[in-house]
């Protein structure tokens, strides 16, 4: 008699309890485990190891020392991995490096474009590299100082940015530019009365000495050394107070001392006492 698979044909009847039992052990052995484990076992592939900043420093020392030492808040505000989605082979070389705007975003500065045009580093993101006759990207971040230029103008609001800053946060002396008022003069001096951005807002504390306003009014401080009054023992400031080009008015300290007979001759203080530096007595000189 001729056999079927393993049964003859007359045979199949009496061994068809065995075969359903045969097909229900497969199934116990190899399909009930994939079901148990949930309908999307067949697609699972293995999770893929975390990397850490700890691996990194394996290859990437040399990037990890940048960043340490000059890295600024991408030291301090995000890890390796916050930029870095992952490495070749698991990602592609092409988003390996991810674009500015992943996080710097909503502010002027950033709409710029171009951010490698300064930030060549990212690692080192504010060791930057200026390129020449730059404002509007300095003032996109920097918005006071360029408001002060523009309210206050002077020779400084012709000027760029990057001619007098060549590389950012650089402050140079005045003196890089400018001749001092006199020999003695050193930065600080210029400062106390010119702010860089708006230099010709000149203002001064109480405490300026007279030699910082001789500088520049060697004429009127040879008149008040020349002669003696009281006017000559005061300082510029304790009449010329706090801004430049301030003159009071001589009743703001000495009210009306004369008869209102004489005031109406001679309505004018200096028509008698000539100027308020000599009160009259440069003719002894």
């Amino acid at each position: 008699m001729k056999r079927i698979g393993f049964c003859k044909r007359g045979t199949i009847k009496s061994l068809w309890p065995q075969c359903i039992f045969f097909a229900l052990g497969l199934i116990l052995l190899f399909v009930l485990p994939l079901y148990v484990g949930g309908k999307d076992s067949f697609a699972q592939t293995p999770a893929l190891p975390q990397l850490l900043t700890a691996d990194c420093i394996k290859c990437h020392q040399s990037v990890v020392n940048i960043v340490d030492g000059k890295g600024a808040k991408h030291k301090t505000a995000v890890t390796c991995m916050d930029c870095h989605k992952g490495h070749p082979p698991m990602v592609s070389k092409e988003n390996i490096i991810p674009a500015c705007s992943m996080c710097h975003a909503g502010k002027p500065h950033y709409e710029i474009g171009g951010c490698n045009t300064c930030h060549s580093d990212p690692h080192a993101p504010l060791d930057m590299k200026l390129a020449a006759n730059l404002t509007d990207p300095c003032l996109s971040c920097h918005d006071k100082q360029g408001k002060e230029m523009k309210d206050k103008p002077s020779l400084h609001s012709k000027l760029f940015c990057t001619t007098c800053h060549k590389a950012h946060r650089e402050v140079p002396p005045c003196q890089k530019c400018h001749q001092p008022h006199s020999a003695e003069m050193v930065n600080k001096d210029c400062l106390t009365c010119h702010p860089a951005h708006q230099p010709l807002t000149i203002a001064y504390g109480a405490d300026m000495p007279n030699k910082n306003c001789a500088a520049c009014h060697k004429s009127i401080s040879d008149i008040l050394t020349r002669v003696e009054t009281k006017h000559s023992k005061l300082a510029c400031v304790f009449c010329h107070k706090e801004k430049h080009k301030n003159v009071p008015v001589c009743e703001t300290c000495h009210g009306t001392p004369h008869p209102s007979g004489m005031l109406a001759q001679f309505p004018k203080c200096n028509m008698c006492h000539i100027s308020a530096h000599s009160l009259g007595k440069e003719a002894k000189k």
